[in-house]
Formats: structure tokens, sequence, C-alpha cells
């Protein structure tokens, strides 16, 4: 049996009953250098400091090839903790989990901020770039950071995003004797350096007033041309429907824009972007740090060969290459069963091969027709894009 204890910065004396007993009767205590300082003297059981990388050590865990452990995790081990990870790899009924009061219900408290109104992020695996998704103006807002410069390099990413005048309150050692908070705006805390063990909480002011609704504007990528436009994108993103935990393929990426879309629409989803030319690659992974999804993956390669070392998807959008030969064949093949496929074109080259797709394989066709309003002398009128048809479909869980 594996059991997760959580702990604060106050240290044992802030553990209740059942997690001393837990630490105090065991036989092996993993945790980090920090946590495991944190114990006296008096416990007897043999410490041991997390490797880098831990994933070795929590497949041994796992495994049970240490035994009975019990292993130390920040606050709540639930809540970007290691007590998921431990159960992930080892089965919940192997896992006893002993939650202590996480970081972010303690800046909550301090801040006065009911939880369920305030967005939690974590940059600490991720560059701070992550908080842009949720820099709306008048969301609050905690995230957890690494280093003594970790409020620092958010301030700076929120002055960057426009919104400079946001309030930051920085609170280090939250729940320890140290404890302590300061207030400043983020253009005030550009340089500031705190403890190592401090969050931010963010009261976000000013900035651009986009939400995380499918359909930013096109001027917010940067692209060479090959950019499926904001108003079709939307409807793109419509007919793929993100869900937590899917994965989603976008095969000839471009700039990237929906994937980005998709992984902003549904923090809980995953991405790949494909694409084969380089300089769209590093295009690609520089849209989605900048619009705050830098977990988007960027494969380099042309389908259909890459395709074939990638995880099964739950979407696939093809935004070009359909009359590839194989592309569309083995996208269905690779989809999973339940899945969506969605494939746009503009050609009637294009239009001929998903026509014929769906003569297969079922789905809906849909012709998308706009037209912009543009000075025409002295006047306005209308002038049309070029059409985009779009060949939706959902893969049979049945067999064949």
């Amino acid at each position: 049996m594996l059991t997760v204890v959580g702990i604060g910065a106050g240290g044992w004396p802030g553990l209740g009953d059942d997690a001393r007993e837990a630490v105090g009767g065991a036989r092996l205590i993993v945790g980090s250098r920090r946590q495991l300082d944190l114990l006296p003297a008096s416990v007897p059981g043999t410490r041991r400091a997390w490797p880098s990388p831990m994933r070795p050590l929590v497949d041994r865990l796992a495994g049970g090839l240490e035994g009975d452990a019990t292993i130390l995790a920040s606050g709540d081990p639930m809540l970007h903790g290691v007590g998921a990870t431990l159960i992930d790899a080892a089965g919940v009924s192997r896992v006893r989990i002993l939650p202590h009061p996480s970081a972010f219900s303690l800046a909550c408290a301090r801040m006065g901020w009911p939880e369920a109104d305030v967005t939690l992020v974590s940059s600490v695996a991720e560059p701070p770039e992550v908080v842009i998704r949720a820099l709306q103006p008048g969301r609050r807002i905690v995230v957890y950071v690494a280093g003594s410069d970790g409020a620092a390099r958010l301030a700076r990413v929120i002055c960057d995003h426009g919104c400079p005048a946001s309030r930051l309150a920085i609170l280090e050692s939250l729940g320890g004797p140290n404890e302590s908070r300061t207030d400043l705006r983020a253009d005030e805390a550009t340089d500031r350096l705190a403890g190592p063990l401090h969050l931010v909480a963010i009261a976000v002011a000013g900035g651009p007033a986009l939400s995380t609704t499918p359909g930013r504007p096109d001027d917010a990528y940067s692209s060479d041309g090959q950019l499926t436009k904001r108003h079709v994108r939307a409807i793109t993103l419509a007919a793929l429907g993100p869900l937590p935990g899917d994965l989603l393929w976008d095969v000839g990426a471009g700039t990237g824009s929906v994937g980005v879309e998709w992984l902003r629409a549904e923090p809980a989803a995953r991405a790949i972007a494909v694409e084969a030319r380089a300089d769209r690659c590093r295009r690609i992974t520089e849209n989605a740090r900048a619009l705050g999804v830098p977990e988007l993956g960027v494969v380099r390669g042309r389908a259909p060969g890459v395709l074939g070392d990638l995880p099964a998807p739950d979407a696939i959008f093809l935004g070009g290459g359909v009359t590839t030969p194989g592309v569309l064949d083995t996208c269905w093949a690779t989809v999973k069963p339940g899945g969506r496929l969605v494939a746009n074109t503009v050609t009637l080259e294009g239009e001929a091969a998903v026509i014929a797709a769906r003569a297969v394989r079922g789905g809906s066709l849909t012709r998308i027709d706009i037209a912009d309003a543009l000075p025409v002398g002295g006047f306005t009128g209308w002038r049309s894009r070029m059409t985009v048809v779009q060949w939706s479909t959902v893969k049979d869980a049945r067999p064949g």
C-alpha cells in the first residue's frame, strides 16, 4: 500500500493525527528534500528524496518493488500533485490519500475569493505563457510558479499581453510561520524576487477582451497565409467538438490555429499539429506559446507517412491535403471509434475527394460562403471569399 500525505509549509505541527501516524509508522518515506527536512528527527523511517527524473522511482513504487511506503506531497496531493501520478501508475485500490489544505485553497482564503470563481493555473512544469489562456478582464487567477523569479517571469508575460495594471499578490510560505504577502501591480513586479515557495494571485485588469470561444481574429496569429480563417475556424471547431481528454490531430496545420483553439476551448484536451515545413513548425510553436497553450505538440513530417507513429486520435482535422493519396484512408483507419473527422477544401479536386469519401463513410457536407463588406469607390459592397466545402463525419463504433 502507498500512502500519500499532504504536508504544508507548517510542516509536522500542521499534520493531523492520521497523517502523523502514517509518517511515523512508515518504513520508507519518499518526498522532496525540502519536505523530508520538515519532519522531526524522531520519525524513524528511511528517507529517500525524489530522483530526477522521478518516473523510475514512481514505477518502482507502483510495482511494489519498494514495498509499502509513505510519500510526502505539497498540500493536496490530488491538485497538481504526485497523488494523481501514483494512482495512474498503481491503481486507486493501492493508494491512500491523506490531503492537506492546498496552496490554492489557502490563497483563496487569504484573498477572500470564493474558490469556485477562481481559475487555477500551474506554470511549474510549463512556461509562464500558459496563463495567457485565462487573461480576460475581471478574471481572478491563482498561479503556481517555480523558482524565486517565478512571480517576475509571470508579471512580464502579463504586461506583454497588455494587462500591466492587473493587481498581483505574491503569497509566500502559505500556512507556515514565515507566511507573507506582497501586493503590487504587474508592471511593478517584473523584477521582483520571492522565496522559493510562493505563488501569485492575479486580479486581471485591462488587456484584450478575448474569450476562449473559437474564432479569434486572424491577426492574433503569425502566419504566412496558410491559415484557417476566423469564421471557418469557428465552424470547424464546432464540428470537431473538443472534449476533456480528447486528442486532436491537426494535419497540415499551417499556423496551428485549429489546434490552438481546440486547446483554448477545452483545457483538458490534447492536440498534435502535423506539418511538413520546418518554418511553419516553428511558427506553430510560437503561436501556441503566445496564445497560452504551450502544450500543443508539433510533429514535422508529411502525411500519411508520419501519422503511423502518433497515438490514435479522438478527432482529426484536415485543413489541406485531402487529395494526397492515402491521407483520408489513413485518417479514417486511425481515428478511434466514435471519433470525429473534419476536412475542409477550397479546390474542385478536393471537393470531389470529400464527396467520394462521404459516399463511403457517411457524414455531412457543408458549403461555407462568406462575404465581407469592403469599399467600392465611395460606396460599400460585398466581396466574396473563396468557397470552403467541409466534410464532417463520426466514425461508427461498430467494426467495418
